[in-house]
């Protein structure tokens, strides 16, 4: 090893400083999801008169950039990472708004912007940006309490939601109203203000409900499978029966070949038939051991600030996860959400890669000293 705890140079100081393991359990989901778009993508991307490894080139190709983004943001301070994340945020939202009216329409929904060659989905970067957001605002009324941080976050959460229905893409509404909701039970909310913005989110899941067809039918068909088509989740169940303990062996899986989807929501499928069980476990250990290890952080966290952005960002990756998981072992109704790091698909990749690395940043360890008055208070770096 070049590098020693006595260097002061910008590496260095970064090396010993950054947490390494999660670093490296991240980088590890990368590398095993380009391996397993090589095997779910290719049956995909010929039903649709594409050359077979065309999704395959397509993630390498959106790797590059995910990878940079991780190492680069890891090495930012916590007041560096908090403009960022502010840029994000007002950017993506941007995006969105233009996308509602100049994005292509694509299945019903207009959640894309063409900028150059490149299709972007400005939800997924606006994720990470919002919890960052979201996270300043609320620390802020806990250092003032004068100040309105909660009512911010909250209408800064509603104008993301609101965008987000609009598109309409309701799996991403539900995501940031969960996070958010998790973020304010760590925030320490009153249990009265629980209540009610629970009864909120009820009132509109019922709402969604009357008014979005597509959405009633998603929920009867889980609550009810006779009630419609089922193929895709049908298909999924069945190639996790196929592939058993151990698994059908890389390119033994016969799902992949009919399941519409089976690159992007249903990768996880893709890996119980040909991996097996003890692949999905593997891969579920991992996914656990990032959550984890970015909440037991927040936790040791003493600054308000890094502590409610790196659980923010920890449970937006978790959510996400489960969510994906759950419709693909049929425990919750069909919804087009990506598996985080797995699946094909460039805004989510980076997406999560911004919000890692961010998390990596906050996560450094820094020298700590007392201001009388006030908690203990990071050196300025």
């Amino acid at each position: 090893m070049l590098l020693n705890r006595s260097d002061r140079g910008l590496l260095a100081q970064w090396w010993f400083t950054v947490d390494r393991g999660l670093m490296s359990a991240v980088l590890l989901l990368m590398a095993a999801g380009v391996l397993i778009s090589m095997a779910a993508s290719p049956p995909v991307a010929e039903r649709l008169g594409l050359d077979s490894l065309h999704f395959f080139r397509n993630q390498l190709v959106f790797l590059a950039p995910a990878v940079l983004a991780l190492l680069g943001l890891s090495f930012l301070t916590p007041a560096q990472a908090r403009r960022v994340g502010f840029i994000l945020f007002l950017g993506a939202i941007l995006l969105m708004a233009a996308a509602l009216r100049v994005g292509p329409e694509i299945k019903g929904a207009q959640r894309w912007i063409n900028i150059g060659p490149l299709g972007l989905q400005p939800s997924e970067f606006a994720k990470p940006g919002f919890v960052m957001v979201a996270a300043w605002f609320l620390s802020e009324q806990t250092r003032r309490p004068e100040m309105p941080g909660l009512v911010v976050a909250l209408a800064l959460g509603a104008m993301f939601v609101g965008l987000l229905v609009l598109q309409p893409d309701f799996g991403q509404t539900a995501l940031v109203v969960l996070t958010l909701g998790a973020m304010l039970l760590v925030y320490g909310i009153p249990w009265v203000v629980v209540v009610g913005l629970a009864g909120l989110v009820g009132a509109g899941v019922v709402a969604v409900y009357r008014l979005v067809p597509h959405v009633a039918s998603r929920i009867d068909r889980f609550l009810n499978p006779d009630k419609g088509d089922t193929f895709q989740v049908d298909t999924a169940i069945q190639a996790f029966r196929n592939g058993g303990f151990m698994g059908t062996g890389p390119g033994g899986g016969v799902a992949k070949r009919i399941l519409p989807d089976a690159h992007t929501d249903y990768t996880f499928a893709v890996v119980g038939e040909e991996l097996g069980l003890v692949a999905c476990l593997v891969l579920m250990a991992l996914f656990a051991f990032i959550v984890l290890r970015i909440l037991q952080k927040a936790k040791e966290e003493p600054d308000p600030f890094p502590a409610l952005a790196m659980s923010g960002l920890g449970i937006i990756f978790g959510f996400q996860t489960v969510i994906n998981m759950g419709v693909n072992v049929a425990l919750l109704p069909a919804k087009g959400m990506t598996l985080p790091f797995i699946s094909y698909g460039g805004s989510s990749l980076i997406g999560m890669a911004l919000a890692m690395g961010l998390v990596l940043a906050l996560g450094r360890r820094r020298p700590w000293v007392r201001v009388p008055g006030l908690s203990l208070q990071p050196m300025p770096a």
